[in-house]
């Protein structure tokens, strides 16, 4: 059996003497961060010369060797020998307040962002150029097993002990813990409403599910579209659809009210810093709201009892780009859409289909599902029980069969689509002339199958959730 590591996050509780003690334990991993950073950046500048102004015989100091995770870790030992003064505030700064594992899971996260820099992730994706942190954004600390263990499970709270902390850590207990686990290591985040503490728990009685074994089927499988049309949110292959929530829609004009007020006020001052912590605060409600409904969106999808959920593999990144600018022969700038492409990227990143794609991949490997993208070329288009395109016009929205005597969804028959790409029962459809052409079909054998989804009365999965 496989063991499973899972993530239990609780409300934290700290003290006024734990807060401040935190605070100063996020200082120095900042301070720790940023000097790492500042000795990689500094060996670039100094062991570098420009191709285009060298000469072809030129003198070369001596490099030293390029700082990595394993010389900078080895710098600790001294660090903690003394206190480290800080030349830009004249602070006195001691390393021995923080446990070791936490700093060497500085190390870690400095070297990770020169990876991604440098080489690229998995993907071979490469991120920018990683940047110093201010105390707004260093807001993680990492405490490995070994420092840190459990000392009280009550009714409603939880008490944890940390090495070299203070006291005993209050959190709430708002879900139980899991019997028989086991602390790996546990997150402690500042948030824009306190502290947060996420628990990562290795737990043995959660049965392990051989996804690989699973056999997509007609009955088993359902295929997801998003539509992000009105107030709907998904479409399934079932004849039934899901309501979005546009949390940032409902809350941007009471953000726009603070934002404003903020922008107003003078840079460091004490009402500035209020309304930046309210703004916060406006940002945290949105985003809760946003998961808490792609958790109840994914939960319902996972409930109908299906094994293989066939969704849309959807290229966010370029759905959201900027119409490309047009110009007139003296240099003008002429009418691109972009006026009304910006609101409708605003209702993609409202949408945040990737996120809750992420989500339903998690719950349904939980459950023993397995989750499949699809291409959905064409998938808006075809009839799904016969060769016909009709829905060549993002406008129509539905389509009267007059032949079955049947009024077809738009979005309903694209998921139906995206099932039979999964099933491999789509046909094979090529360009010809600027217009597709069916080359090869087996729609009639699921026709019988489409036409009776098709058939039933339309459901609407109603979610409750609050922004």
């Amino acid at each position: 059996m496989i063991l499973i590591l899972l993530n239990y996050q609780y409300r934290a509780y700290p003290n006024t003497t734990q807060k401040l003690e935190l605070n100063y334990w996020r200082r120095l991993a900042q301070y720790w961060y940023n000097w790492q950073l500042g000795e990689r950046f500094q060996w670039w500048e100094q062991n570098r010369c420009a191709v285009n102004s060298c000469p072809l015989i030129c003198y070369l100091p001596e490099l030293k060797d390029n700082p990595d995770y394993y010389s900078q870790k080895k710098l600790l030992p001294g660090k903690k020998k003394d206190l480290t003064l800080v030349h830009h505030s004249g602070e006195l700064l001691d390393f021995t307040r923080l446990p070791s594992q936490t700093l060497q899971d500085v190390c870690d996260r400095t070297k990770k962002a020169f990876e991604r820099f440098v080489k690229g992730d998995r993907n071979g994706k490469r991120s920018g150029k990683p940047r110093f942190k201010n105390a707004v954004q260093y807001r993680t600390l990492k405490i490995e097993g070994q420092a840190v263990s459990i000392e009280r499970i009550g009714k409603r709270w939880l008490w944890i002990s940390i090495s070299k902390f203070p006291g005993w850590l209050k959190m709430r207990l708002h879900r139980p813990l899991p019997d028989g686990f086991k602390l790996k290591n546990v997150l402690l985040t500042k948030k824009a409403d306190g502290w947060y503490a996420s628990l990562a728990l290795e737990d043995k009685s959660i049965p392990t599910f051989n996804l690989d074994q699973i056999v997509p089927t007609w009955g088993n499988s359902i295929g997801i579209d998003a539509v992000l049309h009105e107030d709907d949110y998904l479409a399934t292959s079932e004849n039934t659809k899901l309501p979005s929530l546009k949390s940032f829609r409902k809350s941007q004009s009471r953000l726009a009210k603070v934002s404003k007020r903020k922008a107003l006020k003078k840079k460091g001052s004490k009402s500035r810093r209020l309304l930046a912590k309210r703004e916060s605060r406006e940002h945290q409600r949105i985003a809760r709201a946003r998961k808490d409904h792609a958790y109840n969106s994914a939960h319902e999808l996972v409930w109908s009892g299906k094994y293989v959920f066939f969704y849309e593999d959807l290229k966010l990144k370029n759905l959201t780009k900027r119409n490309k600018a047009k110009q007139d022969e003296n240099g003008k700038y002429l009418p691109n859409g972009q006026s009304a492409k910006s609101g409708l990227n605003k209702s993609w990143l409202d949408a945040a289909f990737g996120q809750f794609f992420d989500l339903l991949d998690y719950i349904a490997s939980k459950a023993g599902a397995v989750t499949v993208k699809c291409n959905p070329a064409y998938t808006s288009q075809l009839l799904s029980y016969r060769d016909e395109f009709v829905f060549t016009d993002c406008s129509i929205r539905e389509w009267y069969d007059s032949k079955e005597n049947l009024l077809v969804d738009r979005d309903v028959n694209s998921a139906v689509n995206l099932k039979r790409v999964g099933l491999g029962m789509f046909p094979t459809i090529k360009r010809r002339r600027g217009n597709p052409v069916v080359i090869t079909s087996n729609t009639n054998s699921t026709s019988k199958e489409v036409h009776r989804i098709l058939a039933e009365p339309e459901a609407y999965i109603v979610i409750f959730d609050s922004v």
